[in-house]
């Protein structure tokens, strides 16, 4: 144990902790009995306090496969191995992620922790919907078999429960068989948050959908956008280009950001531009082409350290879901968001389904989604009370892996409960508990 400086994806906010990494089952049952309170830790790519605490236990070590059954497409690892590792195995096998975030470098654990969702939600559910079963590490450091039939209770509050019910060992989920590496996108260009509403609802036979949206704009091209829907490429439709290795993985090396960019650097101009820019970059209404999967999952992913374009103050990441029949409610935070000149550089939409019956603290509910990004300031934090207040009235919910700040009345409004626990907890469980 040491102790460090620890911060998540969006550097902020930032605590010193009392650190751990270890792989041995023992020294994690002697630490987590031994510890009034733990918090659970894997790469750190939530964007809030979800992972942050005083004592931080890190499952990184836990990294190791344990078995790939290529007959029934599942396998099995230890729940600090990162997607990026699984891709690397499975993809030259003929396998994808069954659902997977705009990151790649999160662990198994974490997502289900977040339960997190994917650009097919509307087809295939949250991560959790594909978890066979996983081993949990509860409080007193005996170690229970989860799944949909076994402790099936405790199984669902840890689907979603972001750390609050203990180490995840190991998971085995299922895998989704591709025959390429390649996705088939159709972009669609909307002039403003209506038509991009009804092109997703024209296109939800689509596998995969979601849409940047310029959050600068006004008047009637107020959520202006451009949707990508996407389909892995068949081998028969694979180009003569990339059909000599049509299992092909993406390069390990990218460009990189070495230093946190200075703070004039992100200003209303330069979002207001950077957003016309990319609007205007296809000329077309519909663009169709053939893509690396990892370019149409991961585009920020091949931009290393990504996060310190926002300065050394960090940003917050703000994600809602709203009802579908509140989904006038996007176009009034659209609204509210323009007039502030606090724009977002970075603003997806996406179109969730049912979600599961008995996920008890999962994100996901039928509805739109909107995921944005603001550099940290008061006057940020002044506007996103705002927007609960909306989320609010419209009977949605923000994203427990993206929030930093959001008050314990607006948990309460948008969630049944929190996790109960005893002595695992976070900064954010405190949080939202309004306990110190």
């Amino acid at each position: 144990m040491r102790r460090r400086t620890v911060t998540n994806w969006g550097n902020y906010p930032i605590v010193e902790a009392a650190f751990t990494e270890t792989s041995r089952q023992s020294e994690i049952a002697a630490l987590i009995g031994g510890s009034d309170e733990i918090t659970i830790r894997g790469n750190g790519r939530s964007y809030g306090d979800a992972s942050l605490g005083d004592n931080i236990l890190s499952t990184l070590r836990l990294n190791k496969f344990l078995d790939l059954d290529l007959e029934k497409g599942e396998i099995e690892c230890e729940s600090g191995v990162l997607f990026s590792d699984i891709l690397d195995v499975i993809v030259p096998r003929g396998f994808f992620l069954p659902v997977t975030p705009g990151t790649k470098f999160i662990t198994v654990g974490g997502a289900i922790g977040a339960d997190v969702h994917g650009k097919n939600h509307h087809k295939e559910g949250g991560f959790a919907s594909h978890v066979i079963s996983f081993d949990l590490v509860d409080e007193t450091g005996v170690v229970r078999r989860c799944s949909p039939n076994e402790n099936a209770a405790l199984f669902w509050q840890t689907c979603g429960g972001m750390g609050l019910t203990g180490l995840i060992l190991r998971a085995r989920f299922r895998l989704q068989p591709i025959e390429t590496a390649f996705i088939d996108q159709n972009s669609i260009k909307s002039a403003n948050i209506d038509a991009v509403m009804k092109q997703f609802a024209d296109n939800s036979s689509s596998t995969y959908s979601v849409a940047w949206l310029d959050c600068t704009a006004r008047g009637k091209s107020l959520g202006r956008s451009i949707l990508q829907l996407g389909e892995h490429t068949k081998l028969a439709d694979l180009p003569r280009q990339y059909s000599a290795d049509p299992l092909r993985l993406p390069p390990k090396s990218g460009p990189s950001i070495p230093f946190n960019a200075p703070a004039f650097a992100l200003n209303p101009l330069t979002i207001k531009s950077f957003n016309t820019l990319y609007f205007n970059r296809q000329l077309s209404e519909r663009k169709t082409s053939i893509v690396h999967f990892d370019p149409f999952f991961y585009p920020l992913d091949g931009i290393r350290d990504w996060n310190r374009l926002y300065g050394r103050n960090g940003f917050v990441q703000y994600q809602f879901v709203l009802p579908l029949d509140k989904s006038e409610g996007v176009v009034e935070i659209l609204e509210k968001i323009s007039r502030s000149g606090e724009g977002s550089p970075l603003a997806v939409l996406k179109l969730f389904g049912k979600p599961h019956p008995n996920s008890f603290m999962s994100f996901p509910m039928e509805g739109f989604t909107l995921a944005l990004d603001f550099k940290v300031n008061e006057k940020v934090f002044g506007l996103l009370d705002e927007l609960d207040e909306i989320v609010m009235k419209n009977n949605g919910r923000i994203y427990l892996a993206k929030d930093a700040r959001m008050k314990p009345n607006v948990f309460q409004r948008g969630y049944n409960d929190i996790v109960p626990s005893g002595r695992f907890t976070s900064a954010q469980a405190k949080r939202l508990r309004n306990t110190s």
